[in-house]
């Protein structure tokens, strides 16, 4: 899927879109998207452009935190299951979004979560 929209004159991929706001049919309003949404859909677009964007990322108002945070653990699961599709654009997106987590976050959730055992009763 190698769609574009046309958000302020800059055009995003939709499949990033979709990915980065959770939504696989597409049915978020563009033109109410976060501009934090639509800078991590830049570089993840374009990881050469996050030394660039680094201190934007730092120092960024993010209203619904845990939603940008999960926004970047789906970027990271989705990049770890097409590996195998083109491994350079999936390790440069996985690596843009572990970095962005832990610039903002100190830490990487999916690396927290490495060990623990979770009990799930049928």
């Amino acid at each position: 899927m190698n769609d574009y929209v046309t958000i302020d004159e800059k055009k995003y991929s939709k499949e990033i879109l979709g990915l980065v706001t959770g939504n696989q049919d597409f049915n978020t309003e563009l033109e109410k998207m976060k501009a934090s949404f639509l800078l991590l859909c830049e570089v993840i677009d374009d990881p050469f452009k996050l030394p660039y964007f680094l201190e934007k990322f730092y120092s960024m108002e993010i209203g619904d935190e845990n939603t940008f945070r999960f926004s970047l653990i789906r970027i990271q699961v989705d990049s770890d299951l097409r590996m195998n599709e083109d491994i350079q654009k999936h390790q440069r997106r996985k690596y843009v979004a572990r970095t962005i987590e832990k610039l903002m976050y100190q830490e990487i959730m999916l690396e927290m979560m490495e060990g623990i055992e979770f009990n799930i009763e049928e």
